[in-house]
């Protein structure tokens, strides 16, 4: 890509950038390397490769579920006071 006085006075535009013509070309050789390391990308073969949106596999953190023992329904209901009929007694809902 071709780097000029006129292409750094559009990203300027573009940024909203007031730049000198010292700034201008001081940034003109800067862009110009950096154009150069981005074409190196342009030689990579990618012909036959598919695009990867998750390059990480995603991995469930929670533990697998286990079948155990469990509390039976006294146990379960001997630390409330919010009990009737063997049952969890909540608030009334309209």
């Amino acid at each position: 890509m071709d780097v000029s006085n006129e292409l750094i006075e559009k990203v300027a535009k573009n940024a909203r950038l007031e730049l000198t013509k010292e700034e201008k070309d001081e940034f003109i050789p800067q862009l110009k390397e950096i154009m150069e390391s981005f074409a190196i990308l342009d030689e990579a073969p990618v012909q036959n490769l598919h695009a990867s949106f998750q390059p990480f596999p995603i991995k469930d953190i929670m533990r697998d579920d286990e079948i155990g023992e469990c509390l039976t329904q006294e146990e379960s209901l001997k630390n409330t006071v919010h009990k009737k009929d063997g049952f969890f007694k909540g608030p009334k809902t309209l």
